[in-house]
């Protein structure tokens, strides 16, 4: 017995721990471990194996299941009222805010009732003193969330009975008389609506279904459809449907939308697909086809990560045909647009820095594009680009490193400069007088020196040459060194001082040579490859002060004073002349030598001046503010209001010109009144001489010839008044699309409408948390906002005497109901006599739909379009879209 036990034992543990393995026959069959009373044992000795052994046992395993417990986790439970157990039916009711908590399952109610007997829950609604419903159940496991009449629920199956259920997912709302939750990921419905309406018992609309699937943030599956507006049915209806409901982006077809237009016929505009690559970025790649054979593609990309950097880009690509081939009237042409924009986050990297923002393109891109309806691009001139890197070096001194790249594009022209890069380096300034601590006081400890570097390649083309071989060739190269050498002092205590001292090397790959061409019998540049350099030097010191003045008012109530600051400055600059750069030429051929052009003309840093500049220059600052007492009471100190932000006066007198001395006086002049709302802006130049009868500039003064002491020869003035009834200046409507393909921020060109995505409204977005009052016929307060903006040009260059420039614009967008918004932009023109670019602008908000109308009635931009949807992206495809395209002409 004491043998065989311990081999009982000995087995147990080798079998736990042990990696080896008995065989069978090293116990002998006949051996019982546990005899009987009178049952003799084997004597025979087994034998253990010490090389992989192996073992049958032959002892029973406990069989036993334990039993899992009925609940596997505590029921927290309370309730106002009362709680009452019935140990004869097994129940517990909670009545009146009774609550359970039940591992992630949470449930309110007015009234519940646990029968532990058969593991449920009832759940539902109570009276209230005047007999109505209240405290629905609320039944909320994780992120999913059910609002029924009432609720019959199994914990240990975790099935469950709903009826009325309310349920929101994503942007959809789900309404069913009858739900059956199979487990925590499906639910069955019978008698369902969905909206994405926010009142779910009484939507403007819904779609009605008696048979439904629905996972929860994944999926809702429906038989047949029907589409109900307003409690009326309509013909719209689907035999079965599929609505993806994920939290996360996913890819899947978008819908097109048809159109025609007179010059291209029918059409399907802005059908495609969209892939959700993943997190951080996504590809929304869209087309149109008209029957004509036009076609247009798009691909749209936004990218982010978070706390390094954002950004999008869009390409767009469009061939347009006109009429019909074999017609008089038939064209064809090709368009493009690069748009990218990115911005780095200011943390990600405080010493270097990279930020893109490119418009680009075809210069008629926004002039006949057929997804576009941009007026501010139309009748805006320019197209501009940057991509920058800045890298900055905490070295001593700081060293500071850019690349740049520039695009500046006339549509009008078809010009575009370039710069492709522009190398900037510049090193901090270095006092090497200064003491290492305390104050840099007086001329010696105040002089300082730094270096800047410039360098560009700069091309000039036309859009027909764009990167192509010839664009390259025309490129102009070149760098700028300069070293300024400064210092400022205190004059009599009250006067600044500052000189300075600059020396300017620039580096040329290219130079030019003048020379006669008898073949063209005119002069000509020859281009000389090559590299080649000029240094230049100049002087310059000036000396300004301040000067405070203060009229005070004693008797005065509101207004206590008025103070007057002035800043006169007096500069002289000196730059010796460079004739050493200066070559001869035969102008004509006939053997006169001429000695007025510089090898480095047309160089994009300039040239070496032929002349000495001897310049004495003037400037007076003026800025004017009054100080009245403020209208709030509580408040002692007194409010300053400015009343002339700036009024600046500047010439020049030329010591060394042999006439013509002084320069004509600038003036200009800025305020803004009513509370900061109006801008008003003057800026006019007065000229001393007088002009003869050809319009030039005579060396005698215009007061000597029987004028005035000045000639007025020309003035501009500007006004920009923008108030509204909600303070747009705190929280401004950009116009967003406008200002990124180069038009206004402003709506005084009318609003920008991208036809892709309709679902953003015309003015602005909104904050759909915000609470709108109840719908009303007539409010005695109107929201509105309104912006003016004048311009007055005035030319007397050559006695002209004419207004050549004199416009307004206005733009005004107001709720007539606080579902009702209209908006107009508009202008005259009063020297051409006519109106200028006139766009309406109508919306309807028709809670969970949206409706516009804009209409640009007259002009060669004149176009309509029409809209109504759902605003949700949900169901964004569930539109009506109507346009009716400016008819352009394509060249």
């Amino acid at each position: 017995m004491q043998r065989n036990l311990f081999y009982i034992v000995f087995l147990t543990i080798f079998l736990t721990f042990g990696n080896g393995k008995i065989y069978s026959q090293d116990l002998p069959k006949t051996a019982n471990p546990f005899p009987a009373k009178n049952q003799s044992t084997t004597t025979e000795k087994p034998t253990i194996v010490q090389e992989n052994l192996t073992v049958t046992d032959t002892i029973t395993l406990d069989t036993i299941i334990k039993k899992k417990p009925i609940l596997e986790g505590k029921i927290r439970r309370k309730a106002v009222d009362y709680e009452k157990i019935d140990q004869k039916k097994k129940l517990i009711t909670l009545y009146n805010q009774a609550e359970v908590y039940y591992q992630d399952i949470e449930l309110k109610a007015g009234i519940i009732v646990i029968d532990y007997q058969k593991n449920e829950i009832y759940a539902g609604r109570i009276k209230d003193s005047t007999g109505q419903y209240t405290q629905h159940p609320n039944f909320k496991q994780g992120a999913s969330v059910v609002e029924p009449d009432s609720i019959r629920f199994n914990f240990k199956t975790k099935k469950a009975l709903v009826w009325n259920s309310r349920t929101e997912q994503s942007d959809f709302r789900v309404k069913a008389a009858i739900t059956k939750r199979e487990n925590d990921s499906v639910y069955y419905m019978r008698g369902a609506r969905f909206t994405t309406a926010k009142d779910v018992d009484n939507p403007e609309y819904y779609f009605q279904t008696n048979k439904v699937k629905f996972v929860p943030g994944k999926k809702i599956v429906v038989g047949f459809t029907n589409m109900v507006i307003a409690d009326v049915p309509t013909p719209i209806a689907l035999p079965f449907a599929f609505f993806p409901m994920t939290e996360t982006s996913s890819s899947g077809i978008i819908l097109p939308s048809y159109n025609d237009s007179n010059l291209r016929g029918f059409s399907l505009q802005n059908g495609g697909y969209y892939f959700a690559l993943s997190d951080s970025y996504d590809l929304s790649v869209l087309g149109d086809y008209y029957t004509n054979g036009s076609y247009g593609l798009r691909m749209q990309s936004n990218y982010a990560k978070r706390y390094r950097f954002t950004g999008n880009l869009n390409l767009r690509y469009e061939n347009l045909i006109a009429s019909e081939r074999g017609f008089p009237d038939y064209s064809k042409t090709t368009i493009y647009n690069i748009q990218w924009s990115h911005a780095q986050d200011a943390k990600s990297n405080p010493s270097s820095r990279f930020s893109a923002s490119v418009n680009l393109g075809s210069s008629q891109y926004f002039r006949q594009s057929v997804n576009q309806i941009n007026n501010g691009s139309q009748l805006n001139n320019t197209l501009s680009s940057s991509i920058s890197y800045s890298k900055t070096f905490n070295s001593v001194p700081q060293v500071n490193l850019s690349l740049t790249a520039t695009h500046q594009q006339n549509t009008n022209t078809r010009e575009i400069n370039m710069t492709l890069p522009t190398l900037q380096a510049s090193v901090d300034r270095v006092f090497p007088f200064a003491p290492k601590e305390g104050i840099k006081k007086g001329i010696i400890k105040n002089i300082n020196f730094q270096y800047n570097l410039r360098g560009e390649n700069r091309i000039k083309t036309y859009d027909s040459l764009f990167f192509k071989p010839q664009m390259f060739r025309d490129a102009k190269i070149g760098f700028q060194h300069s070293i300024p050498l400064s210092t400022n002092f205190k004059l009599f205590k009250y006067f600044s001082a500052t000189s300075s001292v600059n020396y300017n090397e620039v580096w040329y790959f290219k130079t030019i040579q003048k020379q006669y061409s008898a073949a063209e019998n005119k002069v000509i540049d020859k281009e000389i490859p090559g590299f080649d350099a000029f240094r230049t030097y100049s002087f310059s010191t000036g000396v300004g002060t301040t000067i405070y003045g203060t009229f005070n008012f004693k008797n005065a109530k509101r207004l206590q004073a008025i103070r007057h600051v002035m800043r006169p400055n007096v500069t002289y600059s000196y730059t010796p002349s460079f004739s050493k750069y200066y070559d001869t030429y035969d102008p004509d051929g006939s053997g006169t030598i001429r000695k007025d052009y510089t090898r480095f003309d047309g160089g994009i840093f300039g040239a070496p001046g032929n002349n000495m500049s001897n310049i004495m220059s003037f400037s007076l600052n003026n800025t004017f503010e009054a100080k009245v007492t403020d209208k709030d009471s509580t408040k002692t100190e007194a409010k300053k209001i400015m009343l002339l932000n700036n009024l600046n006066l500047s010439t020049f007198y030329d010591i060394s010109a042999d006439s013509l001395k002084l320069a004509p006086l600038r003036i200009s002049a800025g305020t803004q009144i009513f509370d900061r709302k109006l801008d008003i802006n003057l800026a006019t130049t007065l000229d001393p001489y007088a002009i003869n009868n050809a319009g030039r500039r005579m060396n005698t003064w215009n007061i000597d010839n029987g004028g005035s002491l000045f000639r007025m020869t020309s003035t501009n003035i500007t006004m920009n008044y923008r108030f509204s009834s909600t303070d747009l200046d705190e929280k401004e409507k950009n116009n967003k699309a406008g200002k990124q393909n180069g038009g206004r921020e402003d709506n005084l060109f009318g609003k920008s409408t991208d036809l892709s995505d309709r679902r953003e409204s015309q003015f602005g977005e909104e904050d759909e948390n915000t609470e709108k009052p109840p719908t009303e016929f007539f409010k005695y307060k109107l929201p509105f906002d309104l912006t003016f903006a004048y311009s007055l040009t005035y030319s007397n260059n050559n006695r002209e005497n004419k207004i050549t420039g004199n416009s307004l614009m206005v733009s005004m967008n107001t709720d007539l109901t606080p579902k009702w918004k209209i908006g107009v932009a508009t202008g005259y023109d009063f020297v051409q006599q006519g109106v200028t670019f006139t766009q309406l602008r109508f919306e309807r908000d028709l809670l969970s739909w949206r409706m516009d109308f804009n209409w640009s009635p007259f002009g060669e931009n004149a176009n309509w379009g029409f809209f109504i949807g759902i605003k949700s992206g949900v169901l964004s495809d569930i539109k009506w879209d109507k346009q009716r395209l400016p008819n352009r002409v394509l060249r």
